[in-house]
């Protein structure tokens, strides 16, 4: 039986990072000088170079190795800790922070695809016009 852990998708954490920082892939790619098909890329490969993962992550508000170690499962024990902690505090029902994740996670998702519903929209019209 073979126990060997496989190793973490890296492009998959930028992915992840970058919607949850709200970027698109173009925005993304002109910061860092390349294309928005090498952001594609990038989040389609299971490694990326040193080199670009640290401009990345600087663009992300990380660092590296945050990206290298980012998990889903960590986000939502981090936001569920944080309302353990406030909800067990002195503070009250004055200062609890009250949001669920998922909702967040069907935000983005309902963001993505309206972006997705602008791109075809935009590309139909250029077509159309040809």
């Amino acid at each position: 039986m073979n126990t060997e852990t496989k190793p973490k998708h890296i492009g998959r954490n930028i992915s992840r990072l970058r919607e949850l920082r709200g970027i698109k892939q173009e925005a993304l790619a002109m910061a860092i000088g390349v294309s928005q098909q090498t952001i594609s890329n990038i989040e389609n490969s299971e490694t990326v170079e040193e080199e670009k993962l640290e401009l990345i992550a600087k663009e992300l508000g990380v660092t590296a190795e945050a990206i290298k170690n980012f998990s889903d499962d960590a986000i939502f024990n981090y936001f569920n800790t944080f309302n353990d902690v406030v909800n067990n505090s002195n503070f009250g029902n004055y200062n609890t922070c009250h949001f669920n994740s998922l909702d967040k996670v069907v935000e983005l998702y309902e963001r993505l695809v309206q972006a997705e519903k602008e791109k075809v929209a935009y590309l139909e019209k250029l077509l159309n016009n040809k």
